[in-house]
């Protein structure tokens, strides 16, 4: 069956390929310079005090561009709160505000794999730029291939220091786009930055509260590589045991699961808002073990617990935490 990205290399037009740099079309090409058209927003007849028209796809995507964008800028998040990146089709709404927009910024890496061939469809030449350039994706060791992760993990945000990376990629796109407020953009950069690398210390500090033998993740998907690798855990396993929610586990997965939770004492499955729980919630049931909703792949709402990134990473480290030590330890078997 022929993938997503490979179908996506078929259909858009050479430029757009490149400026999404998407690794499983064109694993080793650089992405080629944007014209002056696509570069210069007053090529579009933008007035003196018009913003530069940006859309972001995801809601943690949203809130890196607006912490390096600010006042400057007319940002549009495209997916809803608690919609799954992995599954969303746009609105034709949605295809209207891709059109307008100057510049529009991705997860990549495969994330909105069900958005990825409308954005070939487009009238707009705004370039599509993925804020993972500059981070070295995870592979997809002990996980389902498939759909359109071809190009590794794209979970990336669970570590702090690849979102550090993110406001460097932003940070440069909107200067080219709009060099007149290239200073601003830099500073906001440098002080989001800042405020993220205080993040991370944060969760490192709260994490070595946890004793190491009870630091073991099971989530509803593949979405813990990152957090893992950074912060000292282990994946036991996923429900899904893909990167993907639009995979589907069989029987023997659900089993094979069932006996690794219980052979490795976890005590706890995490699930994101984005997904429905139904087969956690059973499988927690069998194990007399508990299920932790987290804001995984979407922020809350603003009155909510993760409204900002920074926001969802303490209440995800906090939640993991909690969960994990508030349960007497279970030796494995």
């Amino acid at each position: 069956m022929i993938s997503t990205y490979l179908l996506l290399c078929r259909l858009l037009p050479l430029g757009v390929i490149l400026a999404l740099t998407l690794a499983a079309c064109t694993p080793s090409a650089a992405p080629s310079p944007q014209t002056a058209a696509q570069l210069t927003p007053a090529a579009r007849g933008l007035a003196e005090g018009e913003k530069l028209r940006v859309v972001a796809t995801t809601s943690i995507v949203a809130d890196g561009v607006a912490q390096v964008g600010g006042d400057a800028i007319d940002l549009v998040t495209l997916l809803p709160l608690g919609a799954d990146p992995h599954a969303y089709t746009p609105t034709p709404q949605d295809l209207r505000t891709l059109n307008q927009a100057d510049v529009i910024f991705i997860n990549g890496l495969g994330l909105e794999e069900a958005l990825m061939p409308v954005l070939g469809t487009l009238d707009s030449a705004a370039p599509v730029i993925e804020v993972n350039a500059a981070v070295t994706p995870l592979a997809m060791d002990g996980v389902q291939e498939g759909h359109a992760h071809g190009a590794g993990d794209p979970h990336t945000w669970f570590d702090v220091a690849n979102v550090i990376l993110w406001t460097g990629t932003i940070r440069d796109e909107l200067s080219r786009l709009d060099p007149a407020h290239a200073s601003g953009y830099a500073a906001a950069a440098k002080r989001y930055a800042a405020t993220l690398t205080e993040l991370d210390a944060e969760i490192r500090a709260r994490i070595d509260t946890l004793p190491q033998e009870r630091r073991k993740l099971v989530s509803d998907h593949a979405e813990f590589n990152y957090f893992a690798h950074a912060y000292g855990f282990e994946v036991i396993g996923a429900v899904i045991p893909a990167l993907s929610t639009m995979a589907e586990p069989s029987a023997q997965q659900l089993a094979a699961l069932h006996d690794q939770i219980a052979a490795a004492g976890a005590p706890a499955i995490f699930v994101g808002t984005t997904v429905n729980p139904r087969l956690e919630e059973q499988l927690a049931q069998d194990l007399g073990i508990e299920v932790v909703t987290l804001y995984t792949a979407s922020l809350s709402p603003a009155d909510g617990p993760a409204a900002t990134y920074v926001d969802l990473m303490r209440h995800t480290v906090e939640s993991i935490v909690a969960a994990l030590g508030r349960h007497p330890y279970r030796a494995p078997g």
